[in-house]
């Protein structure tokens, strides 16, 4: 879908995605391990008919930025926020300024995440940083917990690493660069699925889809920070579907669930006022990007997190999200806002924010009055309950459970599923059978939905 430049400015309606074709798809044999699976894409969805994708976007219910420009001195979009799991108190590292090319860390902590515990410190420099602070915090089971905290940032040329026990207190991982990259922007991700480090970095360069030099996402992997792989690229720009000068602040937030990374892509439009008729100084919103590999990425064009609408709020030129944080039943997403555009009065309009959203809640498949069905491919389940997440509050949903054939297995049937109703994260799902009577088997799982949203379902 094409965003229209109305849709651009003031965001995107819900995505209406055409019927998938009613023949069966020949595929692979799909093994689904305990733990979500989410509709976020196609991947488990082999028939569709009479639902809608929709991209949710989260609500913003705060009534400004949680850390300011004026009275916490950040200057950046960029920032992590991690939650200690034994003391559940929230640290949070952005950028404070040297001068416009050049930063400290900022931290604070706090009991909520939302206020934080002022005046802010500024931490001792690894060595000189430019832009950037991420930050992967191992946990208190790493082994060597004297590098429990680490650090990536960029400074002359590419990405630099640090470690630290406590996360104030850093010494450089090596000498210098060791990522080399020419745009100066970056952050590091531990991928647990594959057990290894990420490191997404930007470059600013000339491709076959686009005109002109533009920044686009690159990728490389790492088992220890240090030694890298080549980066290849996994996001770029493409004249005949995107719109303008599209181009990309490049990408993190990254959150893994289930045999997915969903991470936060940040799009950038330097060819767009914030206003129509007004000064052209850039806006930028956030689009969701995902895996199934760790290697090649998606991207949706429709904004995840767009850009306030209304004028002369902090975040309505720029909403760049940037750091995920589970907490609860609750995700968190904090974001870089600007208000009136890119090189706006950085040392003061470029502030963070946060929005909050129930638990895998990306997208959701919609149905209206008429029944929308959703059938899987093949799949073994290693499981034997289910829940849904879903919001049934206005009809319900079953599910029915088909062998290879097509056929319902005895007391699985569409008519034998307790129906599930009201809104729930983990509506679990009921039969005349017990579903561990299944295992081992292939099967198709589809899913009858009236008046609902369904969001991903999860194996326990």
């Amino acid at each position: 879908m094409t965003l229209n430049r109305r849709q651009i400015l003031f965001g995107a309606a819900a995505v209406a995605v055409a019927p998938r074709d009613a023949r069966l798809e020949t595929r692979p044999l799909l093994e689904l391990r305990p733990g979500p699976h989410l509709f976020i894409d196609d991947h488990l969805i082999e028939h569709q008919q009479d639902l809608r994708r929709r991209v949710v976007s989260p609500q913003r219910d705060l009534p400004g930025p949680v850390i300011t420009g004026p009275l916490d001195g950040n200057f950046q979009p960029y920032v992590t926020v991690v939650r200690d799991p034994q003391s559940k108190r929230f640290r949070v590292w952005y950028n404070v300024p040297v001068d416009a090319g050049q930063s400290h860390l900022g931290y604070m902590e706090s009991n909520d995440g939302i206020r934080w515990e002022r005046p802010h410190q500024v931490l001792p420099d690894p060595a000189r940083i430019q832009f950037g602070a991420s930050v992967i915090d191992e946990g208190s089971s790493f082994p060597d917990q004297a590098k429990r905290f680490k650090l990536g940032w960029w400074n002359a040329g590419g990405l630099q690493i640090a470690s630290s026990p406590d996360g104030r207190m850093w010494t450089p991982l090596a000498p210098g660069v060791v990522l080399p990259h020419n745009h100066d922007i970056n952050s590091i991700h531990w991928d647990p699925i594959r057990k290894r480090y990420l490191g997404l970095v930007s470059s600013y360069t000339t491709g076959p889809t686009w005109q002109g030099r533009r920044r686009v996402t690159m990728q490389s992997v790492s088992d220890d920070l240090v030694h890298w792989e080549k980066p290849h690229t996994i996001i770029t720009p493409n004249d005949g579907e995107d719109e303008g000068e599209t181009q990309f602040y490049c990408m993190s937030g990254i959150l893994a669930r289930g045999d997915l990374l969903i991470g936060m892509l940040k799009v950038l439009r330097d060819d767009l006022p914030a206003d129509p008729g007004g000064p052209v100084t850039g806006i930028g919103y956030t689009c969701l990007a995902w895996s199934r590999d760790g290697k090649t990425w998606t991207r949706d064009r429709t904004p995840f997190l767009d850009r306030h609408p209304q004028t002369e709020t902090w975040d309505h030129a720029m909403s760049w999200a940037d750091c995920q944080v589970p907490v609860g039943d609750e995700v968190f997403i904090y974001y870089g806002g600007y208000e009136r555009g890119h090189k706006t009065e950085r040392f003061k309009e470029r502030q963070i924010g946060l929005v909050r959203m129930p638990r895998d809640r990306y997208v959701s498949r919609d149905a209206g009055d008429a029944v929308g069905t959703l059938r899987t491919p093949l799949l073994k389940l290693k499981a034997t309950r289910m829940t849904l997440n879903a919001n049934a509050r206005l009809g319900e949903i079953r599910v029915a459970v088909l062998d290879a054939a097509g056929k319902p297995f005895s007391g699985f049937r569409a008519e034998d599923c307790r129906p599930i109703t009201g809104d729930s994260l983990t509506a679990p799902v009921r039969w005349k059978q017990p579903l561990g009577k299944l295992k081992g088997q292939s099967l198709r799982l589809e899913f009858q939905v009236r008046r609902a949203s369904l969001f991903s379902f999860e194996l326990r």
